[in-house]
């Protein structure tokens, strides 16, 4: 069973970055597609960035293009979400999300199998 843990949320103000971890275990990291969502308050989760099993694919919601970067370090089994130029509309909670899947970066949440319980990321204006 694969477990992922996320970390790195907070309280940023407007303009500032964090830099979201995911650790998985239970199972061999690098054959496992990866994806970030979130979730705000009475809204539905969403699609933030994806990436493939090698990296070679990433993904990105338009909303986050050009500010968000995923990437992944198969060799610590940890995907990451460095998140720059913040907003007050990226408050929400943001999960990761993994499937055993090669050659794809998916955006659909349905194409996932496993997720973390999530981290809180604020951004106050």
């Amino acid at each position: 069973q694969v477990q992922l843990v996320e970390s790195g949320g907070g309280l940023v103000q407007a303009g500032g970055s964090l830099r979201l971890s995911c650790a998985a275990s239970g199972g061999t990291f690098s054959n496992y597609a990866m994806g970030w969502f979130r979730q705000a308050p009475g809204k539905e989760r969403e699609f933030v960035a994806a990436i493939s099993v090698g990296g070679g694919m990433r993904n990105y919601a338009d909303s986050v293009k050009g500010r968000f970067t995923i990437s992944r370090d198969n060799a610590k089994n940890t995907v990451y979400l460095e998140m720059n130029s913040l907003k007050p509309e990226d408050t929400a909670v943001y999960y990761c999300a993994s499937v055993r899947m090669r050659g794809t970066a998916p955006s659909h949440r349905d194409a996932y199998d496993y997720w973390g319980q999530g981290t809180q990321v604020t951004v106050s204006s």
